[in-house]
């Protein structure tokens, strides 16, 4: 993975500690190379903790944590809805039927529904 900043791409490392710093950037894991450090404000981009406002953020399993006090979240991106999926009322939210054929229509997903069943049915040995 290169640095996010200049792109250099990093090297073997010799043993010990990593010069290198990770980041998270619009809950993308980011690299920054040490020649990057070395700017007084190579931390003003890297978001922060909401909890202890620390930019020693990892993006693991899905989730960003903070190594400093421990506070897990889920990235921002998967808490907002796609626009097929809006508000109730509209065609394609949960509950509603969407027009026939398209992505969201109540009859897919009831089809959908079922063949996952019968999948995991067939996995589990649930016959």
């Amino acid at each position: 993975m290169p640095c996010y900043r200049c792109g250099v791409r990093q090297t073997d490392p010799e043993r010990g500690k990593s010069p290198w710093r990770r980041g998270v950037l619009h809950d993308q894991l980011v690299l920054v190379c040490p020649a990057c450090q070395e700017s007084r404000d190579w931390t003003a981009e890297l978001e922060s903790c909401s909890r202890c406002a620390s930019v020693h953020l990892i993006r693991r399993l899905g989730q960003v944590e903070c190594l400093d006090c421990g506070l897990v979240r889920e990235p921002a991106s998967a808490l907002v809805l796609p626009p097929a999926a809006g508000a109730a009322g509209q065609p394609g939210a949960a509950g509603q039927p969407g027009a026939a054929g398209q992505p969201g229509a109540a009859g897919s997903d009831t089809a959908l529904a079922e063949e996952v069943s019968r999948a995991l049915d067939r996995v589990l040995g649930r016959r």
